[in-house]
């Protein structure tokens, strides 16, 4: 099993301080030049990337899911509302396939140290007893797969440290994602419709 080098876990956590202060610094810019306004603003204003942007879009939602540059809930509802419930939710179903499967890889190859490297110590430190609980993990991890408020990017990094096979992971991440993101992305959309009707009142 490879090691994570001291310049590997730099760039993990530096990338995740910079994606944070710049979606910090993106979302006040977008609020005062007025795109934040309505999703018809927003979606004009993503759009502009033509053909470009559903495959920018996968790849923002691949990248959030092995390095968390930026909040996976921001990129998920930004999808909805730029691209619609449906095809919105395609891609962010895409995206997010593709990064479990980057993670589990990665993590697989480099073991422990890798997932120390993007999570909180409090975060491993609760979970990681999970690995000894064998077949019961796997119930576990369907379980917590289905729950939107769950680590998910986390508890995915944590079975690839367990003896659970690739294929079995992939099937459990293609079946469940499905449910989180309708579930997840719905309600946080209604949420914010709801704030973003009492701002235009």
């Amino acid at each position: 099993m490879a090691t994570v080098s001291p310049c590997l876990q730099k760039i993990i956590n530096w990338s995740s301080i910079i994606g944070a202060a710049g979606t910090l610094v993106f979302c006040i810019w977008a609020y005062f030049a007025g795109i934040l306004e309505s999703k018809e603003t927003l979606s004009a204003f993503i759009q502009q990337a033509g053909v470009w942007g559903p495959p920018l879009f996968i790849f923002l939602q691949i990248l959030q899911t092995v390095v968390p540059v930026i909040p996976g809930a921001l990129t998920s509802v930004a999808g909805v509302f730029i691209y619609g419930h449906i095809v919105g939710t395609i891609y962010n179903y895409v995206g997010i396939v593709i990064g479990c499967a980057i993670i589990f890889y990665l993590a697989r190859t480099y073991g422990p140290a890798f997932v120390q490297s993007v999570v909180s110590k409090r975060t491993y430190d609760k979970y990681i007893g999970w690995l000894d609980k064998g077949n019961r993990f796997d119930r576990f991890f369907i379980f917590m797969m289905i729950w939107p408020i769950s680590p998910a990017d986390f508890l995915c990094m944590l079975a690839a440290l367990t003896k659970m096979s690739f294929k079995r992971y992939i099937t459990i991440i293609l079946i469940c994602k499905p449910f989180t993101l309708v579930i997840y992305t719905y309600g946080l959309t209604y949420i914010i419709d709801f704030f973003w009707q009492l701002l235009s009142k």
